[in-house]
């Protein structure tokens, strides 16, 4: 992530370097394809204006705080979503605590106390179907008239139906939750307009795999993750580098059927990986988490997942 890119989370009055900004306001999980249109709309309001340009959003998704416990699957937990907006070219994310008392803020309140008083925004660019305040009472044609009281920008993004890659009908957060509760990393990726990643810390595990002779990076991934358990062929980004892989994401059955971890075999790479934030993305499904009856099955199998998913990443 560029280090011109700033994150901030609840700031009390405009941060520095993103003052007068214009902001892309939504949850935005997955920053799909359908996001993008917000998110552009709001780039070339910002070119237009000479200002900054920062993605608005709030964690932990409302639908975790309305149902008091997790419950969805996060396409992109916070630092996920903060690495896909820096490669989109904004200047920075904005990052509200979502709480029962930012849900029971009323809608004219949160216009006046959050988007004037503590961002001070030029112009704020939301969907067409974007809500908020208590009761989302407030909606695109609240929001325009509040912004033309107060004196800020107001641009509604109508619904897009297609974009440079085809129709946007099918796209969504929700349809590319169930691609990839499939396994179909290629589906989601077609959704998303970029390939399913995950961000972690490499940590330490049982070295089984480097007893077999394939050494893993384990990462443990967001709870929320609902990702098929499964071997696929990804790439791993180790210092600025991308290298070709294979993971299992699962809970080893063959061994220890234990919590589900992240396992990267890196093809032709030997290096101390342990601390390291890595991000690992998604191109292929190749076989769903067995149990195998002896380790020389399960190496026989590895070798042939690694083939595999060596094919697949030559085609990408």
């Amino acid at each position: 992530m560029s280090q011109n890119f700033l994150v901030v989370r609840d700031p009390v009055s405009p941060p520095a370097g993103l003052e007068g900004a214009v902001a892309a306001i939504g949850n935005f999980d997955g920053l799909h394809r359908g996001h993008r249109g917000v998110v552009a709309r709001a780039q070339a309001l910002a070119k237009k204006l000479g200002r900054p340009c920062v993605l608005l959003t709030f964690e932990p998704h409302p639908a975790d705080v309305f149902a008091g416990k997790p419950v969805i699957f996060r396409l992109t937990p916070p630092d996920a979503k903060a690495a896909q907006a820096a490669r989109l070219g904004l200047d920075g994310m904005v990052v509200f605590t979502f709480n029962r008392d930012l849900a029971n803020c009323p809608a004219e309140a949160f216009v006046s106390e959050i988007l004037v008083r503590r961002l001070g925004l030029s112009a704020v660019v939301a969907g067409y179907d974007f809500r908020f305040g208590a009761g989302r009472k407030g909606d695109a044609a609240f929001l325009a008239a509040e912004g033309a009281r107060l004196g800020f920008a107001v641009e509604i993004v109508d619904r897009i139906t297609q974009d440079e890659e085809g129709s946007l009908e099918a796209v969504s957060s929700t349809a590319t939750r169930e691609a990839l509760e499939d396994g179909d990393v290629a589906l989601a990726r077609r959704l998303l307009g970029h390939p399913y990643f995950v961000r972690g810390v490499v940590r330490h595990g049982d070295k089984r795999g480097r007893l077999l002779g394939f050494p893993t990076a384990n990462i443990a991934l967001d709870p929320s993750n609902r990702l098929r358990h499964g071997i696929y062929a990804v790439t791993i980004e180790i210092d600025g580098v991308v290298r070709d892989g294979a993971a299992n994401f699962g809970r080893r059955p063959t061994f220890d059927n234990g919590p589900p971890l992240l396992e990267v075999f890196v093809f032709d790479f030997s290096g101390d990986l342990y601390g390291k934030e890595v991000e690992v993305a998604f191109y292929g499904f190749i076989r769903g988490e067995a149990k195998f009856d002896s380790v020389d099955a399960l190496i026989a199998q590895m070798e042939d997942d690694c083939a595999k998913a060596r094919d697949i990443l030559e085609r990408r």
